[in-house]
């Protein structure tokens, strides 16, 4: 997991009520270009000999989220729709403006109870993975604003409703929500293929089965989430040379339909992660 930076914990803020955080140079100021400032820091930019905060021009830090899961065999994201201006009534992911004295992080999981309705004890669970960080000047019509993007791929999540300023929010097909609201395409573009790797290099796609399940039942999580169909005696034999990716219930089997003998049955392994991976094949999509 990404660490998180601490450049929106050390920035300068300015007014609560507008949402934007002024930002400058963390080690520089206008005194000498590279010049390096040592000894405690200090909380008062006016304490600093030479360093202007107004000397900078003022800009938002926002957050982001992209939250997928399996439902009924298909990939879902979660949105939200717009209850104001820009994009009003246009889908988005949700999100939206860190507040003066919080991280990234509790930005993110604040955001995400109030605009979907989750519990704050839902949201703090969560396993959020920072993604990458969206700067282009003009990606919102408002202002200069820098949004820090978060993914996670989680089982067993509740239905949403909207709050906060987000008229609705609800499960979607991934690849079904059509034009998203600011670049937020490029981010889930960028979050689908993070959580495709996560099911690479981790035994994550265990979560989405139950506690005893087919070598089947774990392929259709892979299929479902990368979007491709898996050679079948290739990815048993994969599965089952990973170390500690699952375990063999002894006696158990489970029917599965046709005239075949009954399949056998596994639980997830004690592996946090797998080595070696199971990459993805390339070229085989099934859409």
């Amino acid at each position: 997991m990404t660490m998180e930076p601490t450049s929106e914990e050390q920035a300068n803020t300015g007014p609560a009520d507008t949402g934007s955080t002024r930002t400058g140079p963390a080690s520089t100021g206008p005194t000498g270009a590279g010049a390096t400032r040592t000894g405690p820091a200090s909380t008062d930019p006016a304490s600093v000999e030479g360093y202007d905060p107004r000397a900078f021009p003022p800009f938002a830090v926002t957050v982001d989220l992209a939250v997928f899961t399996v439902r009924d065999g298909t990939l879902h994201v979660l949105l939200i729709e717009r209850g104001q201006d820009p994009y009003k009534g246009a889908w988005a992911l949700p999100g939206g403006f860190i507040l003066p004295r919080e991280s990234a992080g509790q930005a993110a999981r604040r955001e995400l109870a109030e605009e979907t309705g989750l519990s704050a004890d839902t949201a703090a669970a969560l396993h959020l993975e920072q993604l990458r960080t969206y700067s282009d000047p003009d990606r919102d019509p408002r202002m200069r604003v820098v949004s820090v993007a978060y993914t996670a791929l989680v089982p067993d999540l509740p239905e949403p409703h909207g709050g906060g300023d987000a008229a609705h929010a609800r499960w979607v097909p991934h690849d079904s929500q059509g034009r998203l609201a600011f670049d937020h395409d490029r981010i889930l573009a960028d979050a689908h293929d993070r959580i495709g790797a996560k099911l690479e290099y981790t035994g994550l796609a265990t979560a989405f089965c139950p506690a005893e399940f087919t070598l089947g039942e774990l392929r259709q999580v892979y299929e479902t989430v990368w979007g491709v169909e898996l050679d079948r005696p290739n990815f048993r034999r994969k599965v089952l040379t990973t170390p500690g990716f699952v375990e063999a219930v002894q006696g158990g089997a489970r029917l599965t339909g046709g005239r075949g003998k009954p399949a056998a049955l596994y639980r997830a392994g004690p592996a946090n992660a797998l080595h070696p991976p199971l990459l993805r094949p390339e070229g085989r999509h099934t859409t």
